[in-house]
């Protein structure tokens, strides 16, 4: 990389950097860096969900995925609306009236205390987990580029990104994000556009190529057959179903951001707009994994064995090869401002579940302590991440052990969340009993295959909706049968 490249990588990164610790305050309250005063407006809120969406998992797994296979994983995205319009009108509106930032406060008053501890650590498995992965991810493009060695790259970058996520709170996240967001937007087109009218017989050549490739057409969505043991388009749709809902209900990351919002009319948009502008977003970064296979299949460049046998360092390789000095600097930047986004979202809301749900409950009348407390955990928080991220090393496609590692993480706590915002009348034993199953449930699914145990082995997509279902149908038919079984039980008499 030439020396106007690392000029405007390092002028980008160290803005943002600068940028976020510019929020800090020495007499920040904890409300202040948990929902940022709740003063942002809309559109600034929506833009943070969004770029929230655009991880590195987007802009280096997508165009990885659609480079080596098809546009199969694009299906997780259109499920996104289902998830937006439920966000929209029910989940804004229960959180911003419940008026407590923590995504599980509630599930204590319904369930209690041990719904909102397995919720939480259910949450904050799935953000480290998701941290490492986007870290790694940060890191492969500067090791391409520069021969950095990766684990050096993942503890510096941690290292900056904590730092602002912890002395500017959740208002610097938001506010970075939304710039952030710009940026990789512009980044990205900038990079298909070069790709397209790179190729040597105009622009439709790439979808030409796409379309006759030897593995068939590289557009496919996937089989629209009824098997539940691959990807197809039906089980990558209802595995984003479960999630988006899970992140629009139950994620701490989107929740806080609603408390964000000014007014419940400006948050209801910010989750709409945030959701619905990932859609678009999400098809130009396997658009562009779609035109590098055209740009190599055709010779415009040559890639070497080692990189194509690692879908998700193609992206970086074309940068690095192809593009023009200057605007290497700015695609890496935008890489960078799409891992870094999210990662401090991920800092910041972990912190405040671990103040809210875990320090708050022990250490009644400590207040005064909070804003030190959330620091301290986001810099823990980061550690975690930073050493997942060296663990993810060994991975060859970041997406499948993300989308895998998310779906048993997850533990099914949307279950457990729809439990508790759909019903009544559900006893604590009925949904002690809905975990326990949920939670098998998922772990056969997520193991069977790969130890090799007897029976039938689903998809590992398929562990958060069957652990979602299981979790929800087994605690309300219980309940509703043991409700129906004291109905008729002589008043004066135990079961």
């Amino acid at each position: 990389m030439e020396v106007v490249d690392i000029i405007v990588f390092v002028i980008f990164t160290l803005g943002v950097v600068l940028f976020g610790c510019s929020f800090f305050r020495s007499d920040q309250s904890a409300d202040d860096f948990t929902s940022a005063g709740r003063s942002l407006p809309g559109w600034v809120v929506g833009m943070s969900i969004f770029a929230t969406y655009v991880s590195s998992i987007s802009y280096i797994g997508y165009p990885g995925k659609a480079f080596a296979s098809d546009w199969n994983a694009f299906v997780f995205s259109l499920s996104i609306p289902i998830a937006s319009y439920f966000a929209a009108k029910h989940f804004v509106p229960f959180y911003r009236n419940g008026g407590r930032v923590s995504a599980y406060s509630h599930l204590e008053e319904k369930f209690g205390k041990w719904a909102r501890m397995y919720a939480s650590l259910c949450y904050l498995l799935t953000q480290i987990a998701r941290m490492g992965s986007i870290l790694y991810l940060l890191a492969v493009p500067m090791h391409i580029l520069m021969g950095w060695d990766l684990h050096v790259v993942i503890c510096l970058t941690s290292a900056a990104i904590i730092l602002y996520s912890m002395m500017g709170g959740l208002r610097a996240v938001i506010w970075a994000d939304a710039i952030q967001g710009i940026i990789l937007i512009g980044g990205a087109i900038l990079c298909l556009g070069i790709l397209l009218w790179s190729m040597p017989e105009g622009v439709m050549q790439t979808f030409r190529v796409a379309i006759d490739s030897e593995v068939g057409n590289k557009f496919s969505l996937g089989s629209f057959g009824a098997d539940l043991t691959s990807s197809t388009f039906w089980v990558c749709l209802i595995y984003g179903v479960f999630i988006n809902l899970q992140n629009y209900g139950v994620d701490q990351n989107y929740v806080q951001r609603y408390h964000a919002a000014r007014t419940d009319e400006e948050a209801r948009f910010s989750a709409l707009f945030g959701g619905y502008l990932f859609i678009p977003v999400s098809a130009l970064f396997f658009m562009i994994g779609t035109a590098l296979y055209s740009y190599y299949k055709v010779g415009v460049g040559e890639l070497p064995a080692e990189i194509a046998s690692k879908p998700d360092y193609v992206f970086p390789y074309f940068i690095v090869t192809s593009l023009p000095y200057g605007l290497r600097g700015l695609l890496i930047a935008s890489i960078f401002a799409a891992g870094m986004s999210t990662v401090s979202t991920s800092v910041t809301s972990a912190a405040t579940i671990i103040l809210k749900d875990y320090y708050e409950p022990l250490m009644r009348g400590h207040k005064d302590h909070h804003i030190g407390v959330l620091r301290i955990a986001s810099i823990l928080v980061g550690a975690l991440g930073m050493l997942v991220a060296i663990m993810m090393l060994k991975v060859d496609s970041i997406i499948d052990a993300w989308w895998t590692l998310s779906s048993i993480f997850s533990g099914g706590m949307l279950g457990l969340f729809l439990l508790s915002y759909m019903t009544r009348h559900v006893s604590k034993t009925a949904a002690i009993v809905g975990c326990v199953c949920g939670i098998f449930v998922i772990g056969w699914i997520s193991l069977a295959g790969k130890l090799g145990l007897p029976g039938i082995h689903l998809h590992e997509y398929l562990a958060i909706v069957l652990g979602t279902t299981t979790i929800f149908a087994v605690g309300f038919v219980l309940s509703a049968a043991v409700n129906k079984v004291l109905k008729k039980t002589p008043k004066g008499k135990d079961l």
